[in-house]
C-alpha cells in the first residue's frame, strides 16, 4: 500500500509542474478555475496522497490512530538522527507552530529561570510578547532582520548574564535568514554547559540540518511547514533528561509538555481531543519525504527551485532584501519596487487569479513580499508579461 501512496505522490509532484487540476468554486460562478499553489512560508501546496490521507475518519483511542501517533513520533525523531533510545523524546501538540513555542518556553524555562531571547526576526519578538504574556523573566538580544545571528555576540552576551536558558529561530522567516545553528549551539554548550537551548526551527526542520546532539535541548516545528503536512499540530522535539527536569514548571495546562508527554508514554494518547486528521496526513508526507529520499533530496529540491527564483526575478528587476551570504533558501523576500507603475495589491491580484499565492512581508523597515519553496519554474511563464503591464 505505501508503494502505490508513494507511486501516487511521485506522479502527483510532477504534474504540478507543469499541468494543473481543474477545479470549481464553491459559489454561484460556474466558472472553473486552478488549483493555487502555495508560494507562502507555511502553509504549504501539499501532495494529493497527503489530501486524501485525511478522508479517513479515526477515533481519538482507535488502535490504528494511536499506533499512527507513534509512527509519526518516531519517525521525526528519525528524521532529526536520534531516538528514544538515544535519550530524546518527541511530543506532539495540537494547535499552530507559535502554540508549540509558547509550550516550549512556559515550560522549559522554571520560575525562578531566565531565558535570554536572541531575535532577528518577527518570530523572535514574538517570543517576546509571549514570555511577557506568561510572566517568563527574559532578556534580548536583537539582531537587524536582514542579518545573521553571530557567536561572538551570543557569547558576549550570555558572559554578562545570569540566564539559566536560551531561545532562537533557526530559520528565521520574516526576511528569509538562516542561522548558524551548529556553532552557536556547540559554542554555547562548551562555555556554558549548564545552559539550556531552545530552538525554534519551525520552517527549517527538514531542509536545514538539525542535530539534537549538538546540544540542542528542545526544539519544535510544524506539521505544515518543511515535511510538507497540513496545520493542525506542532511538535516538541528534546532530550529525555531535560523534559525530565521541566516537571511542575509550565504556565499552562494545555501547553505543559511534560504532562502530554507523560501521559503520551503511558495511554499512547493526546490528553485532549488529539488532530486526527492531520496526523494521518503528517504520517504520509513523512512517507514522501523518506520516499523522496529524506532531508538531502527536499533540500535539493528546494535549493534548486531558489536558483530559478533568484535568477528569474533578478532578470526582471526584483531585488533581494537578505545579502547571499545569509540569504534562505526556503523563503525569499523581495524590496518592493519604487516604480510608480508597480502596485502590490495589483501583482497580488494577478499572481492569484493565475493559481499563484504569495506572500506579503513582515519588515518593519520598508515594503516587500516573500515567495516559498514550491514549483518556482511554473510561475515565470505567467510573471513575465505581468511585470511588463504592471
Amino acid at each position: 500500500m505505501a508503494s502505490v501512496q508513494v507511486a501516487m505522490a511521485r506522479r502527483l509532484s510532477l504534474r504540478s509542474l507543469g499541468a494543473w487540476r481543474t477545479v470549481r468554486r464553491f459559489s454561484s460562478s460556474s466558472v472553473p478555475s486552478r488549483e493555487p499553489l502555495l508560494f507562502t512560508p507555511g502553509p504549504l501546496t501539499v501532495s494529493g496522497p497527503v489530501k486524501q490521507a485525511m478522508l479517513v475518519d479515526y477515533g481519538s483511542r482507535d488502535k490504528l490512530f494511536l499506533d499512527a501517533v507513534l509512527e509519526v513520533r518516531e519517525g521525526l525523531l528519525q528524521v532529526a538522527g536520534v531516538s528514544k533510545e538515544k535519550g530524546y523524546e518527541c511530543v506532539l501538540m495540537q494547535g499552530s507552530g507559535t502554540a508549540a513555542v509558547e509550550a516550549m518556553l512556559g515550560t522549559a524555562v522554571p520560575k525562578d529561570g531566565k531565558v535570554l531571547l536572541v531575535i532577528n526576526g518577527a518570530y523572535g519578538h514574538r517570543q517576546t510578547a509571549i514570555c511577557k504574556y506568561a510572566g517568563i523573566p527574559y532578556e534580548t538580544l536583537v539582531f537587524e532582520d536582514s542579518e545573521p545571528i553571530t557567536v561572538d555576540r551570543v557569547r558576549q552576551t550570555l558572559r554578562a548574564s545570569r540566564c539559566s536558558h536560551v531561545s532562537l529561530v533557526h530559520h528565521e522567516t520574516t526576511a528569509g535568514v538562516i542561522n548558524p545553528l551548529e556553532e552557536l549551539v556547540k559554542m554555547m554548550k562548551a562555555e556554558f554547559p549548564d545552559l539550556k537551548v531552545l530552538v525554534d526551527s519551525m520552517s527549517g526542520f527538514g531542509a536545514y540540518e538539525l542535530d539534537m546532539t549538538w546540544g540542542i535541548d528542545f526544539a519544535v516545528s510544524s506539521a505544515n511547514k518543511c515535511i510538507e503536512g497540513v496545520p493542525g499540530f506542532a511538535y516538541v522535539l528534546c532530550a529525555t533528561d531535560a523534559l525530565k527536569q521541566t516537571q511542575g514548571n509550565a504556565r499552562s495546562l494545555t501547553m505543559d509538555i511534560f504532562d502530554q508527554w507523560a501521559n503520551m508514554e503511558s495511554t499512547g494518547q493526546f490528553r485532549y481531543t488529539p488532530p486526527t486528521h492531520a496526523i494521518l496526513a503528517f504520517k504520509q508526507a513523512l512517507v514522501e519525504f523518506h520516499a523522496e529520499g529524506g532531508m538531502d533530496a527536499r533540500k535539493a529540491r528546494y535549493r534548486a527551485n531558489y536558483e530559478v527564483l533568484a535568477r528569474e526575478m533578478q532578470k526582471m528587476g526584483f531585488e533581494f532584501y537578505v545579502p547571499e551570504a545569509c540569504r534562505s533558501y526556503c523563503i525569499c523576500t523581495f524590496k518592493t519596487p519604487e516604480h510608480p507603475k508597480f502596485h502590490f495589491q495589483t501583482f497580488y491580484n494577478l499572481l492569484a487569479e493565475q493559481g499563484f499565492v504569495i506572500y506579503p512581508g513582515k519588515l518593519s523597515k520598508g515594503n516587500s513580499f516573500r515567495i516559498g519553496p514550491v514549483a518556482w519554474g511554473s510561475l515565470f511563464a505567467s510573471l513575465a508579461p505581468l511585470t511588463e503591464t504592471s
